[in-house]
């Protein structure tokens, strides 16, 4: 029996009701990697990239068990514990942001939100953001290396602004973010990234591990 990392949203992806703490799920077929079995990633960070939804569960696997890289297929999975992420995730989303926004001139508005979170400033500090951005994409026409930093800063940034309601735009925000700092360019602020969000993660669930 290994513990492990899996996120959900309102439901399985199967459509089944998620299961009470300490409940077993089983699957009787065979495993196949993405497609048929219980999931689950090693690591807080991994089971971040499959995301369905905000809450995330530490759970123990156990069976027959496949592994990947950054993910494993089982035939037994249970929670040990759960919680709702969604502050997290937009706290760190947006520490993410700040780390990449010194690459363009970002308008004050929107650093005064990715530094509070503070809700009412989103609306104003996304009109800001798109008519700097607009500006920034024309400067940079000629210079594809610069376009494609300031581009990682815009979509890292906005995606934090963008993690509002619902699982569904959460994980969609989160894989803009993913997408745009986590390029080729950012391999050593991606494994920072890991080591910190893990970092945060631990924490919350020290009772537990």
């Amino acid at each position: 029996m290994i513990r492990t990392w899996h996120f959900v949203g309102s439901a399985l992806r199967n459509g089944r009701p998620i299961p009470a703490d300490g409940v077993w799920l089983t699957h009787a077929g065979a495993l196949m990697m993405c497609e048929s079995g219980l999931h689950a990633s090693p690591t807080p960070f991994d089971a971040l990239q499959y995301s369905p939804g905000a809450t995330l569960c530490l759970v123990d696997c156990d069976g027959e068990t496949k592994r990947d890289t950054d993910k494993l297929v089982c035939t037994r999975r249970r929670i040990v514990a759960r919680m709702d992420a969604t502050e997290l995730l937009r706290y760190f989303a947006r520490m993410q942001a700040l780390s990449v926004v010194h690459l363009w001139d970002a308008p004050d508005i929107m650093l005064d939100y990715l530094m509070t979170g503070e809700e009412s400033m989103r609306t104003a500090a996304r009109a800001a953001a798109g008519a700097a951005a607009r500006a920034a994409a024309r400067a940079a026409a000629g210079d594809a290396a610069w376009a494609a930093a300031w581009a990682a800063a815009w979509d890292a940034a906005w995606a934090a602004a963008r993690a509002a309601a619902g699982a569904a735009a959460r994980a969609a925000a989160w894989a803009a973010a993913w997408d745009a700092a986590w390029a080729a360019a950012w391999d050593a602020a991606r494994a920072a990234a890991r080591n910190e969000f893990n970092a945060l993660i631990y924490e919350c669930f020290g009772d537990w591990l």
